[in-house]
């Protein structure tokens, strides 16, 4: 397994990566020695995210010395409100992380990226994952850039497939494999499949059943298209009219289908590529495989996700802190979060290492069904008021689901009461 011994960058360099362990901004100061400073602002959760990191910035620091390169940090569930204050306060740090899910309600912090900034920062688009591209983009305009990307797959317990003579879950798969399959596997008061109430959980698979998204790409929101509502149905009919999954039982289950799944109740089910790891190594103990979501008539193409870094509009030294990104995001970076397992680049080049991380019984079917996934992502679009209508429609999942109400009627509703 290759890695890379990027923690002594700094060391060989002496260069001075700043750990503040906390989240106020600094836009871009003239340091000590009379450098600029580019503050790097971005969630850590553990000690290990927090050295990763730091090697991170270590490589941009190296890669830009008439800079001086300091990362702060602050947990996930605390980023974003204190992310919301410096923006307020025009104190937003010039490099800013910035998760895909989480962009629309910062927009207004973020400078708007051009041709001439990503060439600027040294980043094309030509060298990163199909789709990347939309990951950190709203309503037409990018944001920022990604530095890994991730999509939903089928995981599925072999264990439970073989013993109720169900067929496997393939590259290539269908929608009639996948009825096929979750029906054989529904005996013995197991079920076929988990309902997803998580917003990608549950949204993934109408996607790809139908080629339709809820939203465009300037973020208009079409929930209610006819193919999309359709899809939808079907899905919820897995429930109601297939009978292959069961209902949900309460509206706080928000991780009902993957927790089937892992309790050795539903033999499939839809989660993150960031849970491949843990499904295969699962506490249970039975095995697990995964594949790319079912093909339908406008192929698989599954939503790209990840998270990123972009300027904020208030920063003093803009092309210093494009430098700054561009090295964050420049295959050495790149290939460091690779090689060390943390997540899956976003940079094609440096995506072969990430397969090296993972224990060598795994390797093959992770990297096949990565591999194949992430062929045909596409970004997800999203609306300002993504987040409400999201937490409008999860808890009505569950009446759905259980039969008290139409699929249909809770997409209109929502388009009535979200649309722009």
């Amino acid at each position: 397994m290759k890695k890379l011994h990027v923690g002594a960058v700094a060391a060989a360099t002496g260069v001075a990566v700043v750990l503040t362990g906390c989240a106020s901004g600094s836009g871009g100061d003239a340091s000590t020695d009379g450098k600029p400073t580019i503050v790097v602002d971005m969630w850590a959760g553990s000690e290990d995210d927090t050295t990763a990191l730091e090697k991170q910035v270590a490589i941009a620091q190296e890669e830009n010395p008439e800079v001086v390169v300091k990362l702060q940090t602050a947990p996930w569930n605390d980023f974003f409100t204190k992310l919301t204050t410096n923006m307020a306060s025009g104190n937003m740090a010039c490099v800013t992380g910035m998760s895909g899910a989480q962009l629309g309600g910062f927009t207004d912090g973020f400078r708007e990226l051009t041709t001439d900034d990503l060439e600027a920062a040294g980043l094309d688009f030509a060298d990163f994952n199909p789709g990347a591209e939309g990951i950190l983009s709203f309503e037409g305009g990018l944001y920022g850039v990604p530095f890994d990307v991730a999509t939903m797959l089928v995981y599925y317990n072999q264990d439970m497939l073989t013993a109720s003579g169900a067929a496997s879950p393939e590259i290539g798969w269908t929608f009639d494999d996948f009825e096929d399959i979750a029906t054989a596997a529904t005996t013995d008061g197991k079920y076929g499949f988990g309902m997803g109430m998580g917003g990608y959980q549950w949204m993934s698979m109408p996607i790809a059943y139908s080629g339709k998204q809820p939203a465009s790409e300037d973020g208009t929101l079409h929930i209610d298209d006819a193919d999309f509502v359709d899809a939808a149905s079907w899905y919820s009919g897995l429930v109601t009219d297939l009978g292959v999954a069961a209902p949900v039982a309460s509206a706080s289950d928000t991780g009902w289908g993957e927790n089937q799944y892992t309790g050795g109740n539903a033999a499939m089910a839809v989660d993150g590529t960031w849970n491949a790891v843990s499904y295969l190594n699962n506490e249970s103990g039975f095995a697990a495989g995964m594949a790319p979501l079912p093909t339908g008539d406008h192929g698989n193409s599954g939503p790209i996700l990840g998270s990123g870094y972009g300027i904020s509009k208030t920063c003093d030294h803009p092309e210093e802190a494009l430098k700054v990104m561009g090295s964050l995001l420049g295959k050495d970076a790149q290939d460091y979060i690779a090689s060390s397992g943390r997540s899956y680049p976003a940079r094609t080049e440096s995506q072969p290492l990430y397969f090296d991380s993972i224990d060598e019984q795994y390797r093959e079917q992770v990297k096949t069904v990565f591999e194949s996934a992430f062929e045909t992502t596409v970004p997800l679009y999203m609306t300002k008021n993504w987040e409400k209508l999201d937490s409008y429609i999860q808890p009505n999942l569950v009446s759905v689901y259980n039969g008290q109400m139409e699929m249909s009627d809770l997409l209109e509703s929502a388009q009535t009461q979200f649309g722009n």
